[in-house]
C-alpha cells in the first residue's frame, strides 16, 4: 500500500490559508528527510520546504514567511498562508529513508505521495 497520502488540497481565494496532511504509513522519523515539493501545469517541480529527522527546516524562498513545515508521528503538515493565485499547483509529500537533509531536489527523494491539487484564485 501507499507509504505516503497527501491531503488538504482544494481552492481558495488569494489571501486565504489551507493545510495540507501527508499520511505516513510507516513513522515519520523512519525517514532522515521529509519534503512538500510543488508542480505547476508545464513547469518543473520545485522543492517547498524540508523537515529533517531532527525537526530542522528549510523553505524554499517563496516560502519563507507564509509556509509552515510541521510533522508528528504519523503525518506531515504544510501550513500555508497568504496564499497566492502563483501558488497554484499540484502539492506532493516526498521521504528519504537515508538523504535528502538538507535538500530541496526532488532527485534527492526516494519515496513519493500521489500530489493534492491546490488552486488559489485571485
Amino acid at each position: 500500500h501507499a507509504q505516503l497520502v497527501e491531503s488538504g488540497g482544494g481552492s481558495v481565494q488569494a489571501g486565504g490559508s489551507l493545510r495540507l496532511s501527508c499520511s505516513v504509513s510507516r513513522s515519520t522519523y523512519y525517514y532522515n528527510s521529509m519534503a512538500w515539493f510543488r508542480q505547476a501545469p508545464e513547469k518543473e517541480r520545485e522543492g517547498v520546504a524540508v523537515v529533517n529527522r531532527s525537526g530542522s527546516t528549510r523553505y524554499g524562498e517563496y516560502a519563507k514567511g507564509r509556509f509552515t513545515i510541521s510533522k508528528d508521528n504519523a503525518n506531515l503538515y504544510l501550513q500555508m498562508n497568504s496564499l497566492k493565485p502563483e501558488d497554484t499547483a499540484m502539492y506532493y509529500c516526498a521521504a528519504d529513508p537515508f538523504g535528502g537533509a538538507w535538500s530541496l531536489l526532488p532527485a534527492d527523494f526516494r519515496v513519493w505521495g500521489q500530489g493534492t491539487q491546490v488552486s488559489v484564485s485571485s
